[in-house]
């Protein structure tokens, strides 16, 4: 590779990591930020070519129609969802109802999307009174439950998306449920394991509204429609960046042993890890290598609220702070990362 190329790719992908998470007006402006960054990378590595340009109007369809339809659907029936939680309740008592809702939306992200999860989850919190405190750690295992589960489908998440789009030819030739069946095995036992806990964390309901959290607004059609249409610019950019980004990551990150790239990629949990897999997948990497680089990002992802699209949504409508994430987040998730890193060097070598 050219040393003017290698520069200026280096140059995007510092810029693509640092900016959002440093300038508040870069992070505000994500997908025409992340949009450039993707044209120029695709422009400096001499990329450009019709498939790629009509790949990235495709790819970014089916989460946007996702995120859309299921978005409207969320906004005709929240009125009865307050119904559904009491009889819940009544049926199987506070905490199994909270294991159920915990594993429904970590699960059923996949197919609702975890922006949808998570809006969901908001609203649930705001129903169901607990101390904050409990709240607050519901939130968080939940969030770690949506994040991972939402990984299973390419409609779930802009990381998954962006996984299937990067391996969909030769020679993994990844189809929708490509990820369930090679990854289901690592991420359903961590969404199981986060309901439990947050059922481990539901104590009586109570009535204090000073002392429990409240989402901050109720959605409206244009915030919906508003929402999708970030989500396909965001894919879209990051479908560029991508494929600009290849010939550095074939260089680089392929050749990083994939135990050590586990752990590298713990900066997610303050980077988006969208972004991440955008810049270091490539088809060339073998499924140990891609299972290993995307738990590492599903899991860190959860660390902070910065990590992933659940923990931003969630902790923006209900009004989480930093510090009280992070204090139930960094034990619960780093003992994860610690337990799955263990058995992943056991079983797959």
């Amino acid at each position: 590779m050219e040393s003017s190329i290698l520069i200026g790719l280096a140059t995007v992908v510092g810029l693509a990591l640092i900016l959002p998470f440093s300038i508040k007006k870069v992070e505000e402006e994500l997908e025409i930020f992340l949009f450039i960054m993707g044209v120029s990378a695709v422009t400096i590595s001499g990329m450009w070519n019709m498939h790629l340009i009509k790949e990235a109007f495709h790819e970014p369809i089916k989460i946007t129609l996702a995120v859309l339809i299921i978005g409207f659907i969320f906004k005709l029936t929240r009125k009865y969802l307050k119904g559904w939680l009491n009889w819940l309740i009544a049926k199987f008592g506070i905490k199994f109802s909270v294991f159920f809702i915990v594993m429904f939306l970590g699960l059923g992200s996949s197919i609702i999307t975890a922006i949808i999860a998570a809006l969901v989850l908001a609203e649930i919190i705001s129903i169901l009174k607990f101390e904050k405190k409990e709240e607050i750690k519901i939130v968080v295992y939940a969030c770690f439950a949506i994040g991972l589960g939402a990984a299973l489908t390419p409609i779930g998440e802009p990381l998954s998306t962006i996984a299937i789009a990067k391996l969909k030819g030769e020679p993994h030739n990844a189809g929708f449920f490509f990820l369930f069946k090679h990854m289901g095995i690592w991420i359903i036992p961590g969404v199981i394991i986060s309901a439990i806990m947050a059922m481990l964390s539901a104590g009586e309901i109570i009535v204090k509204e000073d002392n429990s959290l409240t989402e901050d607004s109720v959605e409206t059609n244009k915030t919906i429609v508003f929402r999708a249409f970030k989500i396909y610019a965001f894919v879209m950019a990051l479908i560029f960046l991508g494929a600009g980004l290849t010939p550095i990551t074939e260089a680089y990150i392929t050749k990083i042993p994939d135990h050590i790239l586990y752990w590298v990629n713990s900066i997610s949990a303050i980077l988006d890890n969208a972004t991440l897999a955008a810049a270091e997948i490539v088809p060339s990497m073998s499924l140990k290598q891609i299972t290993f680089l995307l738990m590492g990002l599903l899991l860190a992802g959860g660390l902070l609220i910065p990590g992933n699209i659940p923990n931003i949504v969630s902790a923006s409508k209900l009004n989480i702070k930093s510090g009280q994430w992070a204090k139930v987040a960094l034990p619960y998730g780093l003992v994860l990362m610690v337990v799955y890193f263990v058995l992943m060097l056991l079983i797959l070598g």
